[in-house]
C-alpha cells in the first residue's frame, strides 16, 4: 500500500504563497493549504508548529528575493532607499504578503539580511551607536506601514477602484463649508489615497532620512 506522500518545507511554502495570492492572513489556514496539497493538516505541524510560525515563513521567503543579488552602493542614504525600493517591489509582486509582513514579522535569514544592511547603512551616516536602534526601529515601521498599505491598494479590482473615487469626489467636493471648511477649501486639491502612492512612498521615506541627516548635522 502507498503511503501518503511527504511534502517538503519548500513544497508547502510554494503552495502557501499561492494559496495566498486569492486570499488574506485572516482566511488562511492551515487546514486551507493542507486541502491545496492533498494531505492532512497534522502532516504540516511537523514543519510549522502554528499557522503564525507559517505565514512568517511565507513572508521571509519574499524579504529573500528583495536580497537576492543586493550589493550595497552609494552613501548611506541610497543604500536605504534601495533597499526600500527593492521591497516594495517584491512585496509589490504578492501584494497578500505585505499585510503579514506588517502584522506577523519574520524571524528568517531574509529578515536578519534586511535588518543588517539597515543598521549598517544608519551606521555609516555616522549616527552614536547608542541611537541606531531607535532609528533603525522608526525606518522599519515606516516601510512595513508603506509598503503593506501600497500593496493593499493593489489588490482592489478596477471596479472597486473607480467606486472609491467616486465615493471620495462624493465625499469631498459634497462637504458642507459651514462645518468642514478647511475639507471644503481644499477639495479640489486634495487626492484620494490611491493615487501617486509610488512617488508619495519616496517622498516619505526621503523625509524621515532628511530628519536623520538633520540629527547628524
Amino acid at each position: 500500500m502507498t503511503g501518503r506522500r511527504r511534502w517538503s518545507t519548500e513544497e508547502i511554502l510554494d503552495t502557501a504563497a499561492e494559496v495566498l495570492r486569492t486570499s488574506d492572513a485572516e482566511s488562511f489556514s492551515v487546514r486551507k493549504l493542507a486541502a491545496a496539497l492533498g494531505t492532512d493538516s497534522s502532516s504540516l505541524y511537523r514543519h510549522f508548529r502554528n499557522k503564525t510560525e507559517l505565514l512568517r515563513a511565507v513572508a521571509d521567503r519574499i524579504l529573500l528575493a528583495a536580497m537576492d543579488d543586493y550589493r550595497p552602493e552609494g552613501d548611506w542614504k541610497q543604500r536605504i532607499t534601495t533597499l526600500a525600493l527593492r521591497l516594495r517591489d517584491a512585496f509589490g509582486e504578492q501584494p497578500q504578503l505585505a499585510a503579514i509582513w506588517g502584522r506577523y514579522a519574520s524571524s528568517g535569514t531574509g529578515s536578519r539580511l534586511v535588518m543588517e544592511e539597515l543598521l549598517q547603512a544608519l551606521r555609516a551616516s555616522g549616527l552614536p551607536d547608542e541611537e541606531i536602534p531607535a532609528r533603525y526601529h522608526r525606518v522599519a515601521i515606516l516601510l512595513a506601514a508603506l509598503i503593506a498599505s501600497e500593496a493593499g491598494i493593489s489588490t482592489i479590482t478596477p471596479a472597486e477602484y473607480e467606486q472609491g473615487m467616486e465615493l471620495f469626489r462624493v465625499a469631498v467636493l459634497g462637504a458642507a463649508p459651514e462645518r468642514f471648511p478647511a475639507l471644503a477649501h481644499f477639495a479640489r486639491d486634495v487626492r484620494p489615497l490611491g493615487v501617486d502612492r509610488r512617488a508619495a512612498f519616496e517622498e516619505i521615506l526621503a523625509a524621515q532620512l532628511a530628519d536623520i541627516e538633520a540629527q547628524i548635522s
